[in-house]
């Protein structure tokens, strides 16, 4: 009987496909089309002689064939990643700056996939608001930025919408004739520019009662119950509601999610692909107020 030998690209594929669980988003992350990423799974499929993946119009998943053979094809992968790797395994620096109101719950799978895409990348993360990132990626200090779009700025790549709402602690009280309570970041926080000139806007008056140096900061104080915040609902703390409508709050404007680089070499591009594409996974959603 001939040994059965397998196919980098079309395990690549497969294991893509099924990380993703989509033709669509696995294409972009190989930089390839769906149909070609079709037919390499087709390809393995019929070298293993079984299905890997089920396929439906709305769903994509593995088959009980694949869910054996995903751990495995992991494997075959990333030993197949240090092969390549050893031969010029020199360390590169992929210093990636993300704006704390666009850093989400995408980020471990985010750091997962880079390294398992290229295991000899060393990753450095800030965390910052959009236009100290901007700054430090306009100065070369970081290769790529993942922030919200600013006013004066339409270069870059667009990863998508950010929504914005109001949010507090389901007990919040607002005291009738009171200003609004308010948290917030420190005043070079685009998000709290656009809420503070919303308020303006509408007239109504409000004290930032509390002030934090990071969004972990301010999220803790909503869910603390001190005051309200303006922040994106796709970060919001699982424990708040938006209460726009309950207060009588201003609408925000949304924004877009953007990714800037001046990388262009083959290796640096499939790292910025699964980027993008881990980002557009995790698409922003608008969240509506309990009750409505």
């Amino acid at each position: 009987m001939s040994k059965l030998t397998l196919d980098v690209d079309a395990v690549q594929a497969f294991v893509t496909i099924a990380d993703f669980q989509s033709f669509t988003k696995g294409a972009e992350v190989l930089g390839t089309t769906q149909g070609a990423i079709s037919v390499k799974l087709k390809r393995l499929e019929q070298r293993l002689g079984c299905k890997l993946i089920e396929r439906t119009p709305r769903l994509v998943r593995l088959s009980a064939q694949g869910a054996v053979f995903i751990h495995a094809a992991r494997d075959f992968i990333a030993a197949h990643e240090r092969a390549v790797t050893a031969l010029g395994s020199e360390c590169r620096h992929f210093r990636l700056g993300i704006a704390e109101h666009v850093a989400g719950p995408e980020i471990p799978m985010l750091l997962a996939r880079l390294n398992a895409r290229d295991p000899a990348l060393i990753i450095e993360v800030r965390l910052e608001n959009s236009r100290s990132l901007l700054d430090a990626f306009d100065g070369g200090e970081l290769d790529a930025v993942i922030v919200r779009q600013e006013d004066d700025r339409r270069d870059g790549e667009d990863l998508g919408p950010e929504y914005f709402g109001w949010f507090a602690a389901p007990d919040y009280e607002q005291r009738e004739g009171e200003p609004l309570r308010l948290a917030a970041l420190a005043t070079c926080c685009g998000v709290r520019d656009v809420s503070t000139r919303a308020l303006i806007q509408a007239g109504i008056e409000w004290n930032e009662v509390f002030v934090g140096g990071g969004h972990a900061a301010v999220m803790a104080a909503v869910s603390a119950g001190l005051a309200v915040a303006a922040c994106s609902c796709r970060l919001a703390p699982a424990d708040s509601i938006e209460v726009s409508q309950r207060l009588g709050l201003p609408s925000l404007p949304p924004s877009r999610i953007m990714l800037h680089t001046t990388l262009s070499d083959s290796r640096s591009r499939e790292v910025l692909r699964t980027l993008a594409a881990i980002y557009r996974e995790h698409r922003p959603v608008k969240r509506r107020e309990a009750g409505h």
